[in-house]
């Protein structure tokens, strides 16, 4: 296997999105409520063996250079992503753990918003698969912080540039992605 730098690994990964179907064009509804003509699955690339190890030795160098100690996401979007990550990290000998934000906090056990080993007081990096208003994010951003974390660094595969990144720089957050969308929904790395 020949290494690849990040603009190559981004040129793969959205070779491969082609590849695997993970880009699709038609009339979609998104979770956000809004109607787009293209229709991207990151999870048909995160869970990709390919695909899980060109997006977590992506990712792994603007996680390093955010100087973030935990990486970690809304479920179900960043579960893979984060492991990607994690897994990425171990190998490259700077583990970095994972962990995944749930919808809700559980009604049971512990009564946990966030599943996983996130040390206390980290600065975090926050991962889904699309941006497109950012509210999975924000979501993710709020229950890291109300757990005593410091955001870093907020990252998407792909940012649909549909309001979600400007809002989240706005907010004072970096934000960073592998892939973006131009208005007439053509994909390319970023």
């Amino acid at each position: 296997m020949v290494a690849l730098n990040s603009t190559e690994m981004a040129e793969r990964l959205l070779e491969l999105a082609v590849e695997r179907g993970a880009i699709r064009y038609g009339d979609f509804t998104l979770s956000s409520g809004k109607k787009s003509s293209y229709y991207f699955d990151g999870r048909l690339l995160s869970l990709d063996p390919e695909g899980a190890h060109l997006i977590g030795n992506a990712l792994l160098p603007l996680l390093a250079d955010a100087g973030v100690s935990a990486v970690g996401g809304p479920t179900l979007g960043a579960d893979p992503i984060v492991t990607a990550a994690a897994m990425a990290s171990w190998q490259q000998g700077a583990p970095l753990p994972a962990f995944i934000v749930r919808k809700e906090a559980k009604g049971h056990g512990m009564t946990q918003m966030i599943e996983g080993p996130v040390p206390e007081g980290a600065s975090v990096a926050i991962v889904d698969d699309t941006c497109t208003t950012g509210g999975s994010l924000f979501h993710a951003i709020g229950a890291a912080e109300e757990a005593g974390c410091t955001v870093g660094l907020v990252l998407a595969l792909l940012d649909r540039n549909e309001g979600g990144s400007d809002a989240i720089r706005e907010r004072g957050y970096r934000f960073e992605t592998l892939l973006t969308a131009g208005e007439d929904g053509r994909i390319r790395p970023a």
